[in-house]
């Protein structure tokens, strides 16, 4: 399915076994989109690979899948922030039985192509994430998809650990604390690689109204950040407060209870995504 050749900064200096590791907790996701993913990574991947979930509850999934507990942290989570700061945990020393580099990947992304240059893309003790559309004028990553070695971000974990409210009010997001803090810096995988679903894939008005979401030709990955997720594409509808209607019934929603202003609710029609659903199955 990869459409997309090898870039010139690619390296063959990585793991022989590619670590695949995720997070699940508490029940907005689950075992269903632990278990996509793993099917996603195993159909885009060339073996061997390891494929581990650390969450509070492994009933559910697939045998093919090392589960382990969720990493300690023991410290109250920041309030009023827009950061997934439960990912810390990924932070710490160790993680399970993993060594060397990691490649993150959030339970509701979508693989529409190989993964394998994610893991020769750089030097194996780089920390690598994917781009942030959302912020043009800052050079901001994106931990919807990064590689890091296992115990490289420590330090980043024991600042969070001293003040976990002071670092979400003065960085708002985790990545944007892993991209500026990170040990060594931080590098970016190749902007084509990895698209936004809602900026690169879904069609603007009026377009919206006539074509399914686009699948970007060298597309290996597609994140879904924003409360937009996978199934909502496959039904064509733009998130939770909408629902999946014909242009004729949206169009009179305009004129009955919408969720948005008239503008954005026009914007906000999406016709269903068969590659969506193509992609993200078990």
């Amino acid at each position: 399915m990869d459409r997309a050749s090898a870039p010139p900064e690619t390296s063959p200096a990585t793991s022989p076994v590619k670590q695949v590791i995720c997070i699940s907790w508490g029940t907005k996701y689950g075992p269903p989109y632990v278990n996509r993913l793993y099917g996603m990574v195993a159909r885009n991947i060339t073996p061997p690979f390891s494929f581990t979930c650390f969450t509070d509850d492994p009933a559910g999934l697939r045998p093919e899948i090392e589960a382990e507990p969720l990493p300690p942290l023991d410290v109250p989570m920041p309030t009023g922030t827009k950061g997934i700061w439960p990912k810390a945990r990924l932070w710490s020393p160790t993680l399970g039985k993993l060594t060397g580099p990691v490649l993150f990947m959030d339970l509701d992304l979508v693989v529409v192509g190989s993964l394998d240059d994610f893991f020769s893309f750089g030097a194996p003790d780089e920390v690598i994430l994917a781009r942030n559309p959302n912020t043009p004028l800052e050079r901001l990553g994106q931990t919807s998809l990064f590689r890091f070695p296992v115990g490289k971000l420590v330090p980043l974990q024991e600042r969070f650990r001293a003040d976990p409210q002071g670092v979400a009010d003065t960085y708002r997001f985790e990545q944007r604390y892993v991209t500026r803090e990170a040990p060594g810096g931080v590098k970016l995988w190749p902007a084509p690689w990895v698209r936004h679903f809602r900026y690169h894939c879904a069609r603007t008005l009026p377009l919206n109204f006539f074509l399914p979401p686009k699948l970007p030709a060298e597309a290996k990955v597609v994140i879904f950040p924003g409360g937009l997720l996978p199934p909502h594409a496959i039904e064509g509808h733009w998130g939770p407060n909408y629902r999946a209607a014909s242009p004729g019934e949206h169009l009179r929603g305009l004129f009955g209870d919408r969720p948005d202003p008239p503008l954005r609710y026009l914007r906000h029609y999406l016709r269903p995504a068969p590659w969506v659903a193509e992609a993200w199955r078990e």
